[in-house]
């Protein structure tokens, strides 16, 4: 595995945003019901209930009730935990594109799940971000 990044220039030249294939969503769940043969994507715990984000496949022939319907884009670049920006940069660019975004950090890659009409056009959105920031750091010609 590769060293994490933790420098913003380095993080944004470096994002090679992946568009996973097919659909996930969100669902809630008491915190105890079993979820193993959902096999969740990502899970989180908060006082209201268990958030799952799991393939739309699973959640439907479990009778989840889906609270939205996400395309899965994958930063494949090494992201520190304690990098400073890359979030806000991220959501920044997307934003201004408007499409949501709902961001899991994970131990080696940040995750994006945006509305899944808006997946290619999230990823044109990143892989621009990409290209202006190479752009702007490279040394003059001539």
């Amino acid at each position: 595995m590769s060293d994490s990044v933790s420098n913003l220039a380095e993080l944004l030249q470096s994002l090679r945003p992946a568009l996973n294939a097919g659909v996930c969503v969100f669902a809630s769940v008491s915190p105890d019901t079993d979820t193993r043969s959902l096999e969740p994507i990502a899970t989180f715990r908060e006082a209201e209930g268990l958030t799952l984000i799991v393939e739309e496949e699973r959640a439907l022939k479990a009778g989840l009730p889906v609270l939205f319907r996400a395309a899965w884009i994958t930063l494949t670049v090494h992201s520190d935990l304690q990098a400073v920006g890359l979030t806000a940069a991220v959501a920044t660019a997307l934003a201004q594109a408007d499409i949501s975004c709902n961001v899991v950090a994970a131990a080696f890659h940040d995750h994006l799940f945006v509305p899944v009409e808006s997946g290619d056009e999230a990823l044109a959105v990143l892989l621009r971000l990409q290209r202006r920031s190479s752009a702007s750091t490279e040394p003059p010609v001539g």
